[in-house]
């Protein structure tokens, strides 16, 4: 088992960062948690209000790909592992600007693979299900499936996840790839779905939903995305992919018509637009292997999950 005792965390003010964090602080071994994150609009420092009192956590912003500054951490904290999650995440960002993903979620990713090894450091990638591009009902995707992205975003991802790979292949590297479904859950960006839809909703402002809504994800709470991560990176198998889901296949139109439902608003605010490029039709992982291997299996119901969620945001989204 790897040990914990002492994790760079990259992009730890992020959403799955700052509920890694979070989790991470509650492991009884672990004497240092440094975070490394840039800081760009997907991570906020705010995230970390509460955790950031805690004498084990050191915060640096900075950047992945800033070799000097990883390896000074490394040596400096004596760390025992790199937990990898500083990426650009947003699907339109990245039709809109590709480049900056390339640079982040690729670059940077090989920049760290490159110090890690020259550390004798274990690095956990976590990557996402859109590598595998759309996965026809009612297939899941295992960890064998193709890699297929459909936007630069997942694209550049998957590259990631095959550099990762080849560090081992090629070096001999001590790495674990995770793929996480669709998360929600507290401190999550503006931009993402459900924060979007219940902001809108609190204004009586249209819900707007790509193309006919019918779009499928599998919904796992983040939380559960953490504890997953933790015990990828503690127990994993080295060179192993673990796919991290919880079985939860909702449309985007059953989303917005939940958050209606639970605002008491209604469902005429639901306003079709057009579609983006590329939108892959439906994701659904095979998660059999993470809880046969790992012991883990997600643990929040959707409903308990979703109703908190949507009640701290009416809270943080309020117009009033």
């Amino acid at each position: 088992m790897r040990s914990l005792r002492s994790i760079l965390l990259t992009g730890g003010a992020g959403f799955i960062g700052s509920a890694l964090t979070r989790a991470l602080l509650y492991q009884p071994h672990l004497e240092h948690l440094v975070i490394l994150d840039s800081l760009t609009y997907a991570g906020n420092r705010a995230n970390l209000i509460g955790p950031d009192q805690d004498p084990r956590l050191n915060f640096i912003e900075g950047d992945v790909g800033d070799g000097s500054l990883v390896s000074e951490l490394l040596k400096k904290f004596k760390c025992s592992g790199i937990m990898h999650l500083a990426a650009e995440t947003h699907v339109d960002q990245s039709i809109k600007q590709p480049a900056k993903f390339i640079t982040t979620n690729v670059n940077g990713t090989f920049s760290l693979l490159d110090i890690a090894r020259h550390h004798s450091v274990a690095l956990l990638q976590c990557s996402t299900d859109e590598v595998y591009g759309p996965i026809a009902t009612p297939t899941k995707a295992d960890e064998s499936f193709p890699l297929k992205p459909s936007s630069p975003y997942s694209a550049s991802k998957a590259s990631a996840d095959l550099i990762v790979q080849a560090a081992h292949t090629t070096f001999g590297q001590e790495i674990v790839i995770a793929r996480c479904s669709n998360n929600y859950g507290p401190r999550q960006h503006r931009e993402k779905l459900i924060p979007t839809l219940v902001h809108h909703a609190l204004r009586d402002e249209p819900l707007p939903i790509y193309g006919s809504g019918k779009q499928i994800r599998d919904w796992i709470h983040v939380d559960d995305t953490a504890r997953g991560l933790i015990s990828a990176f503690e127990k994993g198998e080295t060179n192993r992919v673990y796919n991290l889901g919880a079985n939860c296949e909702r449309t985007n139109l059953e989303i917005a018509r939940a958050v209606l439902k639970n605002l008491n608003k209604p469902e005429s605010l639901i306003d079709h637009i057009e579609d983006r490029p590329g939108h892959d039709t439906r994701y659904a992982v095979d998660v059999t292997r993470s809880m046969n291997e790992l012991g883990w299996q997600p643990k929040i119901p959707f409903q308990t999950g979703f109703e908190k969620v949507i009640h701290e945001l009416s809270v943080t989204l309020s117009p009033d």
